[in-house]
C-alpha cells in the first residue's frame, strides 16, 4: 500500500509535472499546482488521522482511493476540492496567514541569533576550562613525579640515573644506591 501511494500519489505526479514544465503548457501547471496544494494538505491531515483512524475498516484502502480520485482527468478530484474549499478559505485568510508567517520568520530568526549566541557562549567556556583544567592537571602530573619515580622508569635495564642527579631514597642517604644487577656484578667479578 505505501509504495501504491509513493508511486501514485508522489512519483507519478511529479513526472506529469515535470512534463508540464518543460511544455511550458499553462494550463497543465495550474492543474499540478491545485493538485500537489491540495497533496499537501492531504499528506499533513494524514499525519493525525494515522494516528486516530488506522484501526477503521479499509483505512488504508481509501486513502490509495482517494489519491486515485486526485489523479484521475475523469473526476478531477484536485480541481473540484482546490476550487470549492481551499481557494476560497485560503483567498479570505490570506492576509492573516501572511501576517502569521512573517511573525514566525522573525521569531524564529531572533531565536536562531539567541541560541547561536547562547551556544557559542557554552563552547567557549567550555574550551577554555578544558584548557585551564588541561594545563592544571598536566602540571600536577608532572609535579608528581620524583626523580625515584623517573629513576624507575627504564626503558632497558643499562640506562642509569645521570650522576649530577642525586636521589634520595632515605633522609641518611644523599648518594644513589647502586643497582642491584651492578653490586652483583661487582661481587662476581671479586671472586
Amino acid at each position: 500500500l505505501f509504495f501504491s501511494r509513493l508511486i501514485f500519489g508522489t512519483l507519478y505526479p511529479a513526472y506529469y509535472s515535470y512534463k508540464a514544465v518543460k511544455s511550458k503548457d499553462i494550463k497543465e501547471y495550474v492543474k499540478w499546482m491545485m493538485y500537489w496544494i491540495i497533496f499537501a494538505l492531504f499528506t499533513t491531515a494524514e499525519t493525525f488521522t494515522d494516528i486516530f483512524l488506522c484501526w477503521f475498516p479499509f483505512y488504508y484502502e481509501l486513502k490509495i482511493a482517494f489519491v486515485a480520485w486526485l489523479l484521475s482527468p475523469y473526476t478531477k478530484g484536485s480541481s473540484l476540492l482546490y476550487r470549492k474549499f481551499v481557494h476560497p478559505t485560503l483567498s479570505s485568510k490570506e492576509k492573516e496567514i501572511d501576517d502569521c508567517l512573517v511573525q514566525a520568520k522573525d521569531r524564529s530568526y531572533d531565536a536562531l541569533v539567541h541560541f547561536g549566541k547562547r551556544g557559542l557562549n557554552v563552547a567557549a567556556t567550555a574550551a577554555v576550562m578544558a584548557a585551564s583544567k588541561g594545563q592544571g592537571a598536566l602540571s600536577e602530573r608532572l609535579r608528581s613525579f620524583s626523580m625515584q619515580d623517573l629513576s624507575t622508569i627504564r626503558g632497558d635495564s643499562s640506562s642509569t640515573v645521570p650522576p649530577s642527579v642525586t636521589v634520595r631514597t632515605s633522609s641518611k642517604q644523599s648518594q644513589p644506591k647502586p643497582s642491584r644487577s651492578a653490586s652483583e656484578g661487582t661481587g662476581s667479578s671479586g671472586k
